[in-house]
């Protein structure tokens, strides 16, 4: 269990002083070639200071490295490594905790989601509505202003959703999701006309797991799992909890959630089928 960009600040740290070490230069000399201060190399590498991924490619190139797979897995983790300091997040750090903007910041990186949701709609697809009806369920007595707040940071995020390059996004919901009437009978039918709208884009594939399932794997749980360009090496699944989220990127950890994933799919109705039922249930409502 990891938290999240933290701890790839530090796997990052360990990448580059291996590499620092490998061609026999110490850190002050390494601070030398690349015009800093011994400290910002030394802060680098434990992992207690965020380094831009152009900073990363000075220092690669100061060692030699040529190996164009091993720059871009170390520009990657250094973008996913920022905590989301300088995104359009940072101006609500007041409002969201630490690990929310962990989230939003290996989301918007990322170049693909599979999500499984058990409870609620996802957050990506939900409406202003839904999403108020969400979060003050949630948290009951935080001030109204607040929930606005979360609500407007929630719509936000659907950006990479219609970015030049958008997220590649793939869910399965289970039929509670659809049928569970959160802010009541207006609001629930202004959701599921949302989602059918969101399932027509092209980078989109929604399925939903129905009642008649059973029993199944990601029954006991949400979870999120995130991929980024060029390599799977920085894949990560997320957990999240009322208070805090989890993140898991062990190799082994990362094929179990996938292999749930794809029998997930296999078990859930297919994307056609799936839209068939929401529109149903909307419908109903």
């Amino acid at each position: 269990m990891r938290q999240g960009p933290a701890v790839r600040r530090r796997k990052l740290g360990e990448e580059l002083r291996g590499l620092r070490l490998g061609v026999g230069l110490t850190s002050r000399e390494a601070a030398l070639l690349v015009g800093w201060n011994q400290s910002k190399v030394s802060r680098i590498e434990t992992g207690t200071s965020g380094v831009k991924p152009a900073d990363v490619a000075r220092l690669l190139d100061a060692y030699g490295v040529a190996d164009q797979r091993l720059r871009e897995l170390l520009g990657t983790l250094a973008g996913t490594a920022d905590g989301g300091g300088k995104g359009w997040w940072h101006a609500y750090r007041g409002v969201i905790p630490p690990q929310y903007r962990d989230f939003i910041s290996l989301e918007s990186q990322a170049s693909a989601a599979r999500t499984l949701e058990t409870s609620v709609v996802p957050g990506l697809l939900q409406t202003p509505d839904y999403a108020r009806a969400v979060t003050r369920s949630a948290l009951e007595s935080v001030p109204t202003a607040t929930v606005d707040s979360l609500v407007e940071v929630r719509i936000a995020r659907q950006r990479v959703l219609r970015a030049e390059r958008p997220l590649t996004f793939s869910a399965v919901l289970d039929e509670a999701v659809l049928r569970r009437q959160v802010g009541g009978r207006e609001v629930m039918r202004g959701q599921l006309r949302r989602v059918l709208e969101m399932a027509q884009l092209p980078h989109v594939r929604l399925q939903v797991l129905p009642f008649s399932t059973g029993g199944y794997v990601g029954l006991t749980g949400s979870f999120v799992i995130f991929s980024f360009p060029n390599t799977s090496d920085l894949d990560v699944v997320v957990l999240d909890h009322l208070t805090s989220s989890l993140y898991l990127e062990r190799k082994e950890d990362l094929e179990t959630y996938g292999a749930a994933f794809r029998t997930m799919q296999a078990h859930a109705l297919s994307p056609t089928d799936s839209l068939d039922l929401i529109a149903g249930i909307r419908d109903g409502v």
